[in-house]
């Protein structure tokens, strides 16, 4: 008798443990975070009001974003130890291309059984910062600690956090994964910002001339970077051991970000022994999203089984 109320009572606490998962999911779902209780280096300046663009409803687009936020996206079916991709979204480092690059990803995520976050970073202004350079790392490296914090909240294994980027957003997550450790804020966290994984998408990697997108390169250097500053943000030169595991994305016909940023990260990637693996498609242009035309459409389902192959997804 003793053994059989011992037994209930242990299927009542795991049903209980259990409906608080639940719970704990649905309340976190699709929620917008504040990301800073206090944003670092911050200058306040009333005239500078953040721009969406908005049609049927839905947050196209957006720019000068003072109060960075993330968007939380978790899969209707909770999972213990699932894997996390924090997502930013491209746009020159001039304005987030929210939905094509977020919103619609996280969604795509979640179809996989994978927790999204959108990071709404704040893009580089003399204006609402002291160091545009480093404003937009800050966001991010604070958006990994902040997940992997709460990796329990959101049933997320917190050594499965990687970030995906887009374009200008790919050039802040390669900055992320080379530059980690980098101390850009006061912060008393232990916590790492090292992501465990990166997928970078038409990214933007070189600050160099020859290869640069010079929008991104001019909004987040300036119009006369020292090339002392150039090399810093040239993330294939900062490629070490450490960085993380990678997959990257281009088409051979991206005339906007040429296809020579993801192949010189690669090389670096494959010359410290960091595991990556490169596909270049042979058309898609830029700016393709999830996939839209022609061999490009092909790579979401080229990501999906590496990151089976990784143990990101089943």
């Amino acid at each position: 008798m003793k053994n059989s109320q011992q037994l209930l009572l242990k299927k009542v606490a795991t049903i209980f443990v259990m409906l608080i998962g639940i719970t704990n999911q649905l309340n976190a779902q699709n929620k917008i975070i504040p990301l800073w209780n206090k944003i670092p280096d911050e200058i306040k300046a009333a005239d500078y009001k953040e721009n969406e663009s908005i049609k049927d409803g839905k947050v196209q687009s957006t720019s000068l974003v003072s109060i960075p936020t993330l968007s939380v996206f978790l899969p209707p079916t909770p999972k213990p130890n699932q894997a996390a991709v924090i997502i930013f979204p491209g746009g020159g480092y001039q304005h987030l291309a929210i939905d094509k690059e977020g919103t619609k990803v996280a969604e795509w995520f979640n179809s996989l059984g994978i927790a999204a976050f959108v990071v709404k970073y704040r893009l580089p202004s003399d204006k609402i910062m002291k160091n545009k350079n480093i404003g937009p790392l800050q966001d991010a490296q604070e958006a990994v600690r902040y997940v992997r914090q709460n990796a329990a909240k959101y049933n997320i294994d917190a050594t499965k956090i990687g970030i995906l980027g887009f374009s200008a957003g790919g050039h802040l997550a390669s900055t992320l994964a080379t530059h980690y450790d980098e101390k850009t804020y006061e912060t008393t966290s232990k916590v790492s910002a090292r992501p465990d994984f990166s997928l970078l998408i038409y990214p933007v990697i070189s600050m160099q001339n020859d290869i640069t997108h010079k929008g991104s390169q001019i909004s987040l250097l300036g119009n006369t970077p020292s090339q002392e500053l150039l090399d810093s943000f040239s993330n294939e030169k900062k490629v070490n051991a450490q960085t993380p595991p990678t997959f990257l994305v281009h088409a051979t016909d991206d005339t906007t970000v040429l296809p020579e940023n993801s192949i010189n990260f690669y090389l670096a990637l494959k010359n410290n022994g960091v595991p990556a693996e490169l596909h270049i498609y042979e058309k898609g242009g830029h700016g393709f999203g999830l996939g839209v035309k022609d061999t490009s459409k092909f790579w979401t389902r080229d990501c999906e089984e590496w990151l089976k192959s990784q143990g990101y997804t089943n």
